[in-house]
């Protein structure tokens, strides 16, 4: 009955064992997961790619979700193995956004530094046909709403200078685009008039 009861305890006693180090909350793995995604963030991988940065916070949140459920469970009952494979996934996906942000923030580099290039030619051409469009009463006033216009274009170069500078090459990359439409725009008003003009001859 002693030796029954011995063995019992003693079987008791492994599975408690068993149980509690199965049962240890995973502090490492959320350490490390925890530190990946930070330096997603550092690399700016919100920014240059949002896809891929949500979907490492979802699975982060569903790591969390599953370590906050164990926790709830009587600890016989608690298992952190699927956690583990979730916060193991957290961390190898942060290393790939992390990689991918930096490969899209020197895309984006390139992309802006071609925009500039592309850009000053555009406002020269404008600057040309102002001076070849109609010049009445009403061509007047036109012609200051363009150069208004053309001003603060070329205002928007100097803040894509300093954005440039910065590192903030999605900002710059928007005002680019932004100037570039607008001259575009410019250039189309510009068009019409000298054409209109030249119809009036």
């Amino acid at each position: 009955m002693k030796k029954k009861l011995f063995l019992m305890l003693v079987g008791l006693g492994t599975i408690l064992m068993l149980t509690t180090s199965c049962a240890k909350l995973p502090q490492e793995d959320m350490d490390a997961a925890n530190a990946s995604i930070e330096a997603a963030k550092a690399a700016e991988a919100d920014r240059y790619v949002p896809a891929e940065f949500n979907a490492l916070q979802d699975t982060m949140t569903k790591a969390t979700t599953e370590i906050e459920a164990q926790k709830s469970k009587f600890s016989l009952f608690r298992s952190y193995k699927a956690a583990k494979v979730l916060l193991a996934k957290v961390d190898t996906m942060a290393k790939t956004v992390t990689e991918n942000a930096i490969a899209r923030k020197e895309e984006v580099k390139n992309e802006v530094q071609t925009a500039l290039t592309e850009i000053t030619p555009m406002i020269d051409e404008v600057k040309a046909l102002i001076k070849k469009a109609p010049r009445g009463k009403e061509g007047k006033a036109a012609l200051e709403a363009i150069q208004t216009d053309l001003a603060g274009v070329e205002a928007t170069l100097t803040e894509v200078t300093t954005l440039i500078n910065n590192g903030d090459y999605l900002t710059a990359q928007e005002k680019l685009n932004a100037a570039k439409a607008k001259l575009e725009s410019l250039k189309q008003e510009l068009q019409e008039a000298i054409a209109k003009k030249r119809g009036r001859k």
